[in-house]
């Protein structure tokens, strides 16, 4: 850190403080994070960009920490969870610290379905519970699963089973549940058919929608596994389900995602919220950036 305090940290992770412009992902996590910091600079707030785990930042020289591109923090979260209690005494954290802990485990699922929200059916088996996917799928009457570790991300350790190779995933099951809590979803082919919904939600009200569809012969919607993103004008159904299930949230978070499918005409069911380092595709409504550099303005004052 320089001598001069920061009043906006952007958080990203090692492999991404230096960006590649030649590379495309890399170039895309560029023009996002650029947008943000372009609107906190307008508004007259100084910006800087470090890893989530560089040794010589000084938390307490900085106003705040906004998470952004922190996508290594699964594969290293012994190091990330007590870094977040370390970090949270020493600056402000947006999302606030609370929130991550909620957030970064998907068992956050089942709270917001008793909170009323409608979520893709799951079960979560916890590590080292004896459970297999025949059993599961048998007891829940489902026909086709996806199962993926309950904390993760960018589809780590997620596998599509349908009966004919569910006895083929047994073995990767056990071993993933050996090693940690695992979530089975029912698998919606609305996916497939129709895309996965993403509406930006910034401060309780939605700004900008995007769909994600996966690749020809896969299931991943995510573009770094060949899914392809869309724009997309949410109605005023989808934006009050994505808003609905920012606020059953334990706190308002700044900034979230909200990940759904349509199951029919005007129903939805959740598939995940992400308030951790959510993509935020600013690169397709460019005025969204604005509107989070307003609201983290009006919070810092």
């Amino acid at each position: 850190m320089t001598a001069k305090p920061t009043d906006v940290l952007i958080l990203t992770e090692d492999r991404y403080v230096q960006l590649d412009p030649r590379d495309w992902y890399q170039a895309q996590v560029a023009r996002e994070e650029d947008l943000l910091a372009s609107a906190l600079g307008e508004l007259g707030l100084r910006v800087a960009r470090r890893s989530w785990a560089d040794p010589d930042v000084d938390w307490t020289r900085c106003g705040c920490a906004l998470f952004r591109s922190t996508w290594d923090y699964f594969d290293r979260f012994a190091e990330f969870s007590p870094w977040l209690e370390r970090a949270s005494t020493a600056t402000r954290l947006f999302n606030d610290a609370g929130l991550i802990r909620w957030n970064v485990d998907k068992h956050y699922l089942a709270d917001l379905a008793a909170r009323g929200v409608a979520i893709v059916p799951t079960r979560f088996v916890e590590r080292g519970e004896a459970a297999s996917l025949a059993a599961i799928m048998a007891a829940e009457g489902w026909d086709e699963i996806v199962f993926k570790p309950a904390v993760s991300g960018a589809a780590r350790l997620t596998f599509r089973v349908s009966p004919a190779t569910v006895a083929a995933h047994e073995a990767v099951f056990a071993r993933c549940v050996a090693q940690e809590a695992m979530m089975v979803q029912v698998f919606e082919p609305a996916v497939l058919d129709h895309g996965e919904l993403s509406l930006v939600v910034i401060d309780g009200g939605t700004t900008h929608a995007i769909r994600k569809t996966p690749r020809a012969g896969d299931f991943r919607v995510q573009d770094d596994h060949g899914g392809t993103v869309h724009p997309h004008q949410a109605d005023a159904a989808e934006r009050a389900f994505a808003e609905a299930a920012v606020a059953a949230c334990p706190s308002l978070p700044l900034y979230a995602r909200v990940d759904f499918v349509r199951t029919a005409p005007g129903a939805f069911r959740l598939m995940e919220l992400e308030l951790v380092e959510p993509e935020l595709f600013f690169r397709f409504h460019p005025p969204a950036a604005q509107v989070l550099a307003q609201a983290l303005a009006e919070k810092l004052r």
